[in-house]
């Protein structure tokens, strides 16, 4: 058994095969349940929306580079603590300074990362189940915004060659050069999405990009299924039923979208991820996936934490969110998925069928 020395406790060999063996200054997380760690082991787990901190000077010009050595983070750690087989992983685009050189030194970031954790990343559905089968954590290169497209279609091609596959179109601000659609986050005042969002789409359909359309207004999200050819998915989100009961924000009531546009992108095909916001527990979590799959069906609700996977930073830590969350993320909301009576099968198309199925009818070989 590469990696366990023949003296090995059973609990030490079966906390690694669970992902969960710990690194210095780890919080010590319980071995999962048998069943769970089971049902884990079985499923493409895919966290739809996950960060990073991106390591790189933030100025006008981004300056020459950090001298200071970056730290030697354990991804692909992490990803197996969670549970997950893969994440589809984002930079925040909303920085001073030039967008699009911001993304260039983002992906170079991306690119030492994965080169010291000896990873890669996913380019089609088949490099995603050829890293699960051979329990090989992987990444999905994902972008929050295109503010870094500037009016330029083209873009979308030379980013596709640095290995990009999900394209989130919108996050808080508008690209300053062509904007794309509105955000929820921001005054309306585009009329949804724009004649240039409507072609980033179809290039994306073109090209084998998954669409994300997070942060879009109702509008927006009506405007691109017009637009587009293949289904997508609202990788993170809030949905106005999830705040049934609960006293929220402004900020957060502004981002919530109805059942009406939900159910439309799932009949089309598509898939929305489960948000960590406006739940308090993991049991509340999975209440919440509960209630998308009866008003959608178990076809169209994804993972989608907008959590960040390697610390606390701005966003909370994917693996301790909640204080009931005593596991790796996947491993505990899988667990109360089986106590709340949901089948393995159905666990799995949550976990990451569904995304599966959409990222392979989008992003072809």
């Amino acid at each position: 058994m590469a990696g366990f020395s023949r003296h090995a406790s059973r609990r030490q060999i079966v906390a690694g095969m669970a992902g969960s063996l710990l690194l210095p200054g780890r919080n010590a997380f319980a071995e999962p349940d048998p069943r769970t760690a089971s049902v884990v082991a079985g499923t493409i787990a895919v966290d739809m929306h996950s960060h990073i901190r991106i390591r790189v000077p933030v100025s006008s010009n981004f300056g020459p580079s950090n001298p200071a050595p970056e730290p030697d983070v354990d991804l692909a750690g992490e990803i197996q603590r969670a549970g997950f087989s893969a994440v589809c992983q984002t930079w925040n685009v909303d920085e001073p300074g030039d967008d699009y050189a911001y993304a260039q030194k983002a992906l170079d970031y991306e690119d030492r990362l994965l080169a010291r954790n000896h990873m890669r990343r996913a380019l089609t559905m088949r490099d995603l189940q050829a890293a699960h089968d051979a329990k090989q954590p992987i990444i999905i290169q994902t972008a929050e915004g295109t503010q870094f497209l500037q009016g330029r279609l083209a873009r979308l091609e030379e980013f596709r060659a640095r290995g990009l596959r999900h394209v989130q179109l919108l996050h808080e601000r508008d690209d300053a050069v062509a904007p794309l659609g509105d955000v929820y986050t921001a005054p309306v005042h585009l009329g949804g999405l724009t004649p240039f969002g409507g072609d980033v789409i179809r290039e994306c359909n073109r090209l084998g990009l998954l669409v994300d359309m997070a942060h879009g207004t109702a509008e927006t999200v009506a405007g691109a299924l017009r637009a587009t050819r293949q289904p997508f998915i609202i990788s993170h989100g809030g949905l106005s039923r999830d705040a049934a009961g609960k006293t929220i924000t402004p900020d957060i009531q502004r981002r919530l979208l109805g059942d009406d546009i939900a159910r439309a992108v799932g009949d089309a095909g598509g898939v929305i991820g489960v948000w960590w916001r406006l739940f308090n527990s993991v049991s509340d979590y999975v209440t919440g996936i509960r209630n998308r799959v009866a008003a959608f069906g178990v076809d169209h609700v994804g993972i989608g934490t907008d959590t960040n996977l390697m610390e606390r930073y701005i966003l909370p830590h994917t693996n301790q969110i909640w204080p009931d969350q005593k596991t790796g993320f996947f491993y505990a909301v899988a667990d109360e998925m089986l106590r709340q009576g949901f089948s393995p099968g159905d666990i799995a198309k949550i976990g990451g069928g569904n995304f599966c199925r959409v990222f392979a009818q989008a992003v072809r070989d």
